[in-house]
């Protein structure tokens, strides 16, 4: 059995996060591509741009997750109102190019 040198463990735990690092980019972008296609089918049809009642059952769930999974709870909400603020965001641009309003949305 040969020791692996504390330099080397580093390596390879940078590396490892340096992957998960690169694979939570790539699924932020995929979930920012859905709520786009969200927010451009509420915008056309005149749908209610919020849904409160969806960001709290989203909140619930990710907590829920979070905790099975051994997360802080409290750091995965702060997560997720991070995430539904940006997507927000991105909602009151498209209302406003689609009916030229500056309606507040929301698809968590």
């Amino acid at each position: 059995m040969t020791d692996i040198t504390p330099q080397a463990q580093l390596q390879e735990l940078r590396a490892s996060i340096d992957n998960i690092d690169a694979a939570l980019i790539h699924m932020l972008a995929e979930r920012f591509r859905c709520t786009k296609a969200v927010g451009v089918l509420k915008a056309t049809h005149g749908l209610p741009p919020a849904d409160p009642a969806r960001e709290q059952t989203q909140i619930e769930r990710l907590r829920r997750l979070a905790d099975d999974a051994h997360l802080d709870p409290d750091f995965a909400e702060k997560f997720l109102n991070f995430i539904i603020r940006e997507v927000i965001r991105h909602h009151e641009m498209l209302a406003a190019e689609h009916n030229g309003g500056s309606e507040r949305t929301t698809s968590a």
